[in-house]
């Protein structure tokens, strides 16, 4: 069918009814547009008071260890302690043959008696000769030789004497006693073996002091003045954690600053004494060390997720009454574990966003969820 050709002053005409058919299915079909709510995570500003802990890792370490050695040559007759043996000090560890050193004091105990016999005599022919000496019935010649020879024959005596003593001391380094009260390490020789006298080379046995025991640690120059302040108020305590283990010790007494800050490290030495009578702590060990120097009394605390960096600093996503958001700068004092202690920005009490922020903008409206569900994301329509 063939239409007759419309004529150019309709145009405008049926352009106008166009748009108005348009705008009108428009309007009929789509409602004012309302913003999502926003799944969040959510927690609450405390007051708290939290300790100011330096932390570090350390490394336990004896109190005393020693390396005990002979101190004569001889050869192990036997052998008092098993390896790993709780020893007293004093305990005997170990008896050298005792024969050859038995002979030598015997040796010098005859050659003391010999001289001593001969002291007498010349002590005696001195007495005898003072008389006849008084009378000039002697030449002063000789009765000088009589002197000389009862002051030499004393001297002697005293040599042999101190011969004896010292025969005595070295047949006593035949039984090598424990010199402190610790743990018996691994034994290096036995029965039978030679030992040398204070040999560079080689030692029996080592001996650990297990209980006071020591946890040494380093930690950096910026915290030593605090470290001071606090040693100085009788506020600084040490407590040790074993990364195995999980075990804590919380009785730690600082016992040493040492005297430099190491320039190549920047860090400084400390060591701190714990009771350790159970024996949980073992040399060698390494630790957590956690220094308190004092305590930030009624502080503003906040997960440290909390915390997010705007282009003016630090800034905390607050939930107002309405639950809508409101972007806050805060100012940070410190971090203290998993929570941030704040100055300024929030109050106590309120409620604060730690997990969702990407999705916010101010005066948008959030819901608290889980955080399965946050990381799950919006619901999704599917078709049948």
């Amino acid at each position: 069918m063939n239409f007759p050709p419309l004529r150019p002053s309709l145009f405008p005409f049926l352009t106008v009814l166009l748009v108005a058919a348009g705008c009108s299915k428009s309007g009929s079909t789509t409602g004012p547009a309302t913003a999502p709510v926003i799944p969040v995570q959510t927690a609450e500003v405390e007051t708290r008071d939290v300790p100011r802990i330096v932390e570090s890792v350390g490394s336990v370490q004896s109190l005393r260890t020693v390396a005990v050695k002979s101190q004569v040559d001889g050869m192990i007759a036997e052998i008092h302690f098993r390896e790993g043996d709780e020893v007293e000090a004093g305990a005997p560890l170990v008896s050298l043959d005792r024969r050859p050193f038995e002979n030598s004091l015997r040796i010098a105990r005859a050659d003391l008696a010999n001289v001593r016999a001969e002291a007498s005599k010349a002590v005696a022919d001195l007495e005898r000769y003072k008389s006849l000496d008084q009378q000039d019935a002697i030449s002063k010649e000789q009765f000088a030789q009589l002197s000389t020879k009862a002051e030499t024959t004393r001297a002697l005596v005293q040599a042999k004497e101190a011969a004896v003593a010292n025969a005595e001391l070295m047949l006593g380094y035949t039984t090598i006693r424990a010199p402190i009260a610790g743990r018996t390490g691994q034994l290096s020789l036995h029965e039978g073996a030679l030992v040398k006298a204070n040999d560079a080379g080689q030692s029996i046995v080592t001996l650990n002091q297990l209980a006071p025991i020591n946890a040494a640690f380093t930690v950096p120059e910026v915290a030593l003045n605090a470290i001071r302040a606090a040693i100085k108020a009788g506020e600084v305590s040490i407590t040790v954690t074993d990364r195995t283990s999980g075990l804590v010790r919380s009785d730690g007494q600082l016992t040493f600053v040492d005297n430099a800050v190491d320039p190549a490290s920047g860090t400084i030495t400390l060591k701190a004494t714990f009771a350790n009578a159970d024996h949980a702590l073992w040399p060698g060990q390494f630790v957590h060390v956690q220094t308190k120097v004092g305590i930030d009394r009624a502080a503003l605390l906040v997960p440290s997720a909390a915390v997010q960096t705007g282009q003016n600093g630090a800034q905390i996503f607050v939930v107002k009454p309405d639950r809508t958001v409101d972007i806050r700068p805060v100012k940070i004092l410190r971090s203290a574990g998993d929570s941030t202690l704040v100055s300024e920005g929030v109050r106590a009490g309120e409620t604060v966003i730690t997990d969702g922020q990407l999705r916010l903008v101010p005066g948008a409206k959030v819901e608290s969820k889980a955080l399965a569900t946050i990381l799950k994301g919006p619901a999704t329509a599917t078709t049948p």
